[in-house]
C-alpha cells in the first residue's frame, strides 16, 4: 500500500484525507492552547473527512474528556478502539472516560488491555497500579459498610473529647452557636489560608446536618415583593472568588438572602473553606440562606476530584465520611415564588414530572445512576428539540419544547440551573425559559470564562445577571487533592 493510501485511509480520496490531517493539526494547536470547544470542532471536521483514522476519534475525545463531557468521550475512545483495536491511546481515553463516571473496574479492564501490551511501559504500568488501588479499597469500604450495617458517623462524634489548645487563636463558636461576628473572622481566618478548629467544624457539621434533615427534597422559598434573592452556580472550591461575590453583592443576611446552587467542592483547592463558610452562614440564617446539592456533592466525584483528599490532609477521613452523611441530606431543588424552580443540572427524561414528585423524592443517599434525582444533578440543556443521550453520559439532554412542558405542567415562568461552564458565566436558552449560571470565574485556572450570579425582586421576579471577572489568589493549583491518578490522566 502507498504512503498516500495509508495517509487516506481505505475507500477515501488523498485530498480528503489530506485536509483531515490540517484540520486535526490545527485542532491540535487549539487543544495545546486550551480552547477546547474549537479543538472539538475542528477534530469532527477531520472525521467527518476521514473516519477511519483512530487518532481523530481518540484525540476528540480527549478534548471532551477536557470539557467534562464523558458521555461522548467514552463514544469517541471506544470507536478509536473499533476502527484500530491496537491503538493503545484508545483504552487510555476510554479508561479515563470510565474513570471519570464512576466506572472504576471498567477502566482497570481497559489499563490492563494496555500493560498487556506494552508490558515495560511505566506509565501504563503506574495507572493500573493505582486503579486497581481504587478498585481494592471501594471493595473493602463495601465490605466494611455492610459489616457495620450502615453505621451513622454524626453519632459517633464526641465533641466533648476534643480540647481546644491555648495557642489556638481563630474564630470560635459563641456558646456552640454561630454568630455574625464568628463568621466575619472566619472569612478573615480562611483568607489567611488558617484553618478553623476541628471541634468548631465538627460542631458546624453536625449542626447542619441536623437542619438539612428538617427540610425537604424541594424547598419552597417566599421572596417578598420590594426584596433582592440572589442565585449562585458552581462555586469549586474558589474560595477567593467566593469572597469576591460577598464584596461585589454583600454578605448574606436577612435582607440579603443567598441560595448557592451546588459544586461548592471538588477540583479547587479551596473546598474545605468554601464549604463551611456556606454551611456557618445556612446555620446562621436558616430562613434566608439556601443550598441545593450539586452531582459533586457525591463520595465518587469527591474520591476522585479532591474534596475527600483535602479534608483527609486538613482534617481526618473520619470527617470526609461525615461530609457525606450531610450532603446526603442536601435539598435537591428549590421553587421561588412558586414561579421559578431552581436546581444544579436540569430536567427530566419524562414530560408528566410534578413538583410534588420531586417533593417526594427519597434523598438520603448516593446520586443513583437514572431517575428522577440524577437527572436534576446531571442533565443538561441543548438548542434542539427532544431529547437525547447525555454528553456526559449521566442525566439526559433536554431541548426547548422539554422546557415548556414541564413549565405549562407546574405553572413556572424559567428555571434556573448550573452545571455547565459559560464564557460569560451564564447562558440563557430556551427562548429565555432555561437560565445556565456559573460562578467559578477562570475554572480550574486554565477556562478562563467569567462568572456570574443571578438576582431577583420578588416583585416581577425578573432575572438580572452580573458578571465578573476572577481575582488572584494564593499559589496553591486546583486539583492538589485529587485522586494521583486523575492526575496522571491529565
Amino acid at each position: 500500500m502507498s504512503t498516500n493510501m495509508e495517509i487516506a485511509g481505505v475507500g477515501y480520496p488523498e485530498d480528503n484525507a489530506t485536509r483531515a490531517e490540517k484540520f486535526k493539526e490545527e485542532a491540535n494547536e487549539c487543544f495545546k492552547n486550551q480552547d477546547y470547544e474549537k479543538a472539538i470542532e475542528l477534530y469532527t471536521m477531520a472525521i467527518d473527512l476521514n473516519p477511519s483514522v483512530a487518532v481523530y476519534h481518540a484525540n476528540r475525545s480527549f478534548a471532551y474528556l477536557r470539557t467534562e463531557y464523558f458521555g461522548y468521550a467514552l463514544t469517541d475512545a471506544s470507536k478509536a478502539i473499533e476502527v484500530d483495536k491496537n491503538y493503545l491511546k484508545g483504552y487510555y481515553r476510554r479508561a479515563a472516560a470510565y474513570m471519570s463516571l464512576g466506572k472504576f473496574k471498567l477502566a482497570l479492564k481497559d489499563y490492563e488491555t494496555v500493560t498487556k501490551a506494552r508490558p515495560n511501559d511505566k506509565d501504563a504500568k503506574a495507572k493500573y497500579s493505582e486503579c486497581s488501588k481504587i478498585v481494592k479499597k471501594l471493595a473493602f469500604e463495601k465490605a466494611i459498610a455492610v459489616e457495620d450495617n450502615k453505621k451513622n458517623i454524626a453519632d459517633m462524634i464526641n465533641l466533648d473529647a476534643m480540647t481546644i489548645e491555648d495557642e489556638y487563636v481563630g474564630p470560635k463558636l459563641d456558646d456552640g452557636k454561630v454568630t455574625v461576628e464568628f463568621m466575619k473572622e472566619l472569612i478573615e481566618w480562611y483568607r489567611k489560608q488558617n484553618k478553623l478548629h476541628r471541634k468548631y467544624a465538627y460542631k458546624i457539621l453536625l449542626d447542619v446536618k441536623a437542619l438539612f434533615m428538617t427540610q425537604p427534597s424541594l424547598v419552597d422559598i417566599t421572596i417578598p415583593e420590594n426584596s433582592k434573592f440572589t442565585i449562585c452556580g458552581d462555586i469549586h472550591g474558589q474560595y477567593y472568588d467566593l469572597l469576591n461575590i460577598f464584596e461585589l453583592n454583600a454578605l448574606p443576611s436577612e435582607t440579603n438572602p443567598y441560595l448557592f446552587n451546588g459544586d461548592f467542592v471538588d477540583r479547587g483547592s479551596f473546598s474545605v473553606e468554601c464549604i463551611f463558610v456556606l454551611f456557618g452562614f445556612k446555620l446562621l440564617y436558616p430562613n434566608h440562606f439556601f443550598m441545593s446539592r450539586g452531582n459533586h456533592e457525591s463520595v465518587t466525584m469527591n474520591q476522585m476530584y479532591g474534596f475527600e483528599g483535602e479534608v483527609k490532609a486538613k482534617y481526618t477521613a473520619r470527617m470526609a465520611e461525615l461530609f457525606t452523611e450531610v450532603y446526603n441530606w442536601l435539598p435537591l431543588a428549590h421553587c421561588l415564588n412558586g414561579r421559578v424552580l431552581v436546581m444544579h443540572g436540569g430536567l427530566f427524561s419524562r414530560d408528566d414530572v410534578t413538583l410534588q414528585e420531586i417533593r417526594e423524592i427519597d434523598r438520603n443517599r448516593q446520586p443513583p445512576e437514572d431517575g428522577l434525582m440524577c437527572e436534576l444533578l446531571w442533565s443538561d440543556p441543548q438548542p434542539q428539540p427532544g431529547r437525547a443521550p447525555s454528553k456526559r453520559g449521566v442525566g439526559v439532554q433536554f431541548g426547548p419544547d422539554v422546557t415548556q412542558k414541564f413549565l405549562t405542567l407546574n405553572g413556572l415562568d424559567y428555571i434556573v440551573r448550573s452545571h455547565e461552564v459559560k464564557n460569560e458565566g451564564y447562558e440563557i436558552g430556551h427562548n429565555g425559559k432555561c437560565i445556565t449560571v456559573f460562578s467559578a470565574p477562570n475554572y480550574c485556572d486554565t477556562m478562563g470564562n467569567r462568572g456570574a450570579f443571578i438576582t431577583l425582586n420578588g416583585k416581577d421576579m425578573y432575572p438580572y445577571i452580573m458578571s465578573y471577572e476572577a481575582v488572584p489568589h494564593p499559589d496553591v493549583k486546583p486539583m492538589v487533592y485529587a485522586n494521583s491518578l486523575l492526575k496522571l490522566m491529565c
